[in-house]
């Protein structure tokens, strides 16, 4: 199983990434949300994947994070009607720990909103995935080799929670404070997000 790869990016998309590696150019299927941390072209980078074999195609998946290559793993082994292809579309939509929190919470209306997900799949990730994340040292929150809960994630969640209780909508929200994290930093306090978000 090929769980990183580790080269450089030549190029790069909303939804993938070419990492040349010894010679090879491997493509790899990424949500929104990790190309958007990605390095410029001609950069090193390294992706946490999940490489899919089927008869006819083997396809290789990347995040910037174990614990987002963890929670796509979840949603397409434990979510009936949940393929890579609308696991990827969900984790585009919205950060992990939203993710996270729409799920615990029973969320169904935020979960509803991504492209492609109706009610129906919307109860069915609550319901499968609802145990799996309910604390912070579930699957989704730590890596394979035990890696603690990832830093600013509490600080993302409570930062979207904040600009929801604004009149954000949720998708709104979570793309405002990953913009922020981003020119902020991964250890950004809950207040720093929040006004970095508001203030653009």
């Amino acid at each position: 199983m090929i769980t990183s790869i580790q080269g450089t990016l030549t190029s790069s998309t909303p939804l993938h990434a070419i990492v040349e590696l010894n010679g090879f150019g491997y493509e790899v299927h990424v949500p929104v949300t990790t190309a958007e941390r990605l390095p410029s072209p001609g950069a090193t980078v390294k992706l946490h994947t999940l490489v899919i074999y089927r008869e006819d195609a083997q396809t290789m998946y990347g995040f910037a994070l174990p614990a987002e290559r963890d929670f796509f793993r979840l949603m397409i082994e434990n979510v009936t009607g949940v393929g890579p292809k609308l696991a990827l579309t969900i984790m585009s939509r919205l950060s992990l720990p939203s993710l996270e929190s729409a799920i615990r919470l029973g969320d169904i209306g935020t979960l509803a909103k991504c492209p492609g997900i109706g009610k129906k799949t919307a109860e069915r990730l609550v319901v499968e995935l609802k145990a799996k994340v309910g604390g912070s040292d579930s699957p989704a929150s730590a890596s394979d080799s035990g890696e603690t809960v990832r830093p600013g994630a509490n600080s993302h969640r409570d930062a979207v929670a904040a600009l929801g209780a604004l009149g954000y909508k949720a998708a709104d929200a979570d793309q405002a404070v990953r913009r922020a994290a981003l020119a902020l930093g991964a250890d950004a306090s809950t207040e720093a997000l929040i006004k970095k978000a508001l203030n653009g």
